[in-house]
């Protein structure tokens, strides 16, 4: 039922209930009630039948709403499926182009190297559209789901620790987030040779902060373009979102043993 016709019942009902009542005492119940006991009628009567229609009219409000909130959920996993597929596309793009020259070349270990790479890349495309969207309509469970598959499919361990609430998060900026953490994630399958790393995830309406670490090589060597595209991706989506983005690295000896993600944004300073 659309709003128009909630603002109809909102101005006619009352109407309809005073004014029917006061007619039908003053055609038929003079005889019957005195004033005092009228009046006393007419004020229950409005209480319980208003009562009666506030009732019916704000659940169902509320069912619109829920409606229109897993709309939106579900518009959010969709355009987040799209960009998987675009990335894929690219990434399978470029290593087929690489497994060719390397194939040419006679080079099997790079050969070999880069089936395995698609064999990963394919793994957690699978892993990542595997779930409905009817049930991605909460955003932890999405993080989650996608942490559990991700360390399933590479066998690093995973500390997780994510603290989600309600209304933290409107459906485009859950889209957001959620990119940077699946692109955070891939980088360490593919570039950080990492055996642990964590995950935390405080996020509350007035405040959030996400912190990724792993103990992988680091940042101290050359890194590759896509890594490159890739951190420069985070800090585009970091940017959307209104927070700092910052990525550091743990050093030992002048030797890169490991490295952290930080992203966090204050909505009280805005």
């Amino acid at each position: 039922m659309s709003l128009r016709i909630f603002k109809l019942f909102t101005i006619v009902v009352p109407v309809l209930i005073i004014g029917g009542f006061e007619y039908i005492r003053h055609e038929f119940l003079l005889n019957y009630l005195t004033m005092e006991a009228g009046n006393f009628t007419i004020t229950i009567i409005t209480l319980l039948l208003s009562y009666l229609f506030a009732s019916w009219m704000f659940q169902s409000i509320e069912r619109s709403n829920e409606k229109v909130t897993i709309g939106e959920a579900r518009r959010a996993v969709y355009e987040e499926r799209e960009r998987l597929a675009r990335e894929l596309h690219d990434d399978l793009a470029q290593t087929l182009f690489f497994l060719n020259v390397k194939l040419k070349q006679g080079d099997l270990e790079e050969a070999k190297a880069a089936v395995s790479e698609i064999d990963n890349s394919l793994r957690q495309a699978i892993f990542n559209l595997r779930t409905p969207p009817e049930d991605g309509t909460n955003f932890q469970q999405r993080i989650h789901k996608f942490l559990e598959n991700w360390q399933l499919v590479t066998g690093v361990e995973l500390r997780e620790q994510l603290t989600v609430e309600e209304n933290s998060f409107s459906s485009g900026e859950e889209v957001q987030l959620f990119g940077i953490i699946q692109e955070a994630f891939t980088n360490i399958r593919k570039h950080s040779m990492a055996t642990q790393t964590s995950i935390v995830l405080e996020a509350h309406p007035e405040a959030w902060r996400l912190q990724i670490t792993d103990n992988g090589n680091g940042l101290d060597r050359e890194t590759s373009k896509g890594k490159t595209y890739g951190i420069e991706l985070m800090q585009k989506r970091a940017a959307e979102l209104g927070a700092s983005f910052e990525l550091k690295m743990k050093e030992q000896d002048e030797m890169a043993t490991g490295t952290t993600l930080l992203v966090q944004a204050d909505r009280r300073k805005i």
